[in-house]
């Protein structure tokens, strides 16, 4: 597949195209995207049916990152968990690297994606960034690279599941809890300003008193005085907390979008225009 029909489907299933479309304006990527890869006649097709065939191609022909996070989230929070116990989160940033995807529910683990498309070069310097951050952490790849992540992971701590041809995940090798390299500092980073001030309110009972230029300095020292093993379950306890909150209308959203919509803090409002978008027949020219 050349690089533009590339640039194009990993740019289809992103919150800018489909806020978009939901508020009807029309949008050339959408349009262009369903011209090039469906080659049945669509004119009087529904959007719905639409994104379920180029996710079906996308399946077949090309499994990017989207692919691969979309099916974690349908998998595994949406499979064996439930939004009411279990917390997603993407695109953390830890130390020099981004987390593709963690899955916080009883304990949190740490996701690297590396799709067939993917390079494995900076793979062990990324694995020991989530380190620093959580002590579960787990490389998910395509059956082509199984042999050479066992091979690098074989006498470590770091899981490895596969995204199998039938898209289902399976794990060769469970996680297992390593707190060696946990860093306040990383942590701390990760945090938004009200999560660490509920950390140091609950651990303290107050808040440091100082100036405003000092203040972030004087909350971090607070925080890296918390036993490392007491301070981590409460950095899971916030992040956990970063749920969505319209469950029964996230419920209906169809599997292809489920990933896109959990992270683009839809409103109610937002949801029922996505129906009205879903339902409605392509008008692209």
């Amino acid at each position: 597949m050349n690089s533009s029909n590339n640039i194009i489907l990993n740019r289809f299933f992103t919150r800018n195209i489909f806020m978009d479309l939901i508020n009807g304006k029309e949008n050339s990527l959408y349009n262009t995207c369903i011209k090039r890869f469906l080659d049945d006649d669509v004119s009087t097709i529904n959007n719905d049916l639409l994104i379920n065939k180029v996710y079906k191609y996308i399946s077949k022909e090309y499994r990017n990152e989207y692919f691969f996070k979309n099916t974690l989230l349908n998998k595994l929070l949406l499979g064996r968990h439930s939004l009411n116990t279990t917390t997603a989160l993407t695109e953390i940033p830890i130390n020099k690297s981004k987390a593709d995807f963690i899955l916080i529910n009883g304990k949190a683990v740490a996701y690297e994606i590396k799709t067939g498309l993917d390079n494995l070069d900076r793979l062990e310097s990324q694995i020991n960034d989530y380190y620093k951050a959580f002590n579960h952490v787990s490389v998910i790849s395509c059956e082509s690279n199984y042999e050479k992540l066992m091979e690098m992971f074989n006498d470590t701590k770091v899981g490895v599941s596969i995204l199998t041809e039938k898209d289902t995940i399976s794990i060769k090798k469970k996680p297992v809890e390593d707190n060696s390299s946990l860093d306040y500092s990383v942590m701390f980073k990760i945090l938004r300003k009200n999560e660490f001030e509920n950390i140091i309110l609950s651990y303290y009972g107050y808040l440091p008193v100082t100036t405003q230029v000092a203040y972030y300095k004087e909350c971090f020292k607070a925080f890296s005085k918390i036993d490392k093993g007491t301070v981590y379950k409460y950095f899971i306890t916030e992040l956990k907390k970063r749920t969505i909150t319209e469950n029964e209308e996230y419920k209906n959203v169809p599997y292809e979008l489920k990933f896109l919509v959990y992270f683009s803090k839809f409103k109610k409002s937002d949801y029922s225009k996505l129906n009205r978008f879903l339902e409605r027949q392509w008008r692209g020219q």
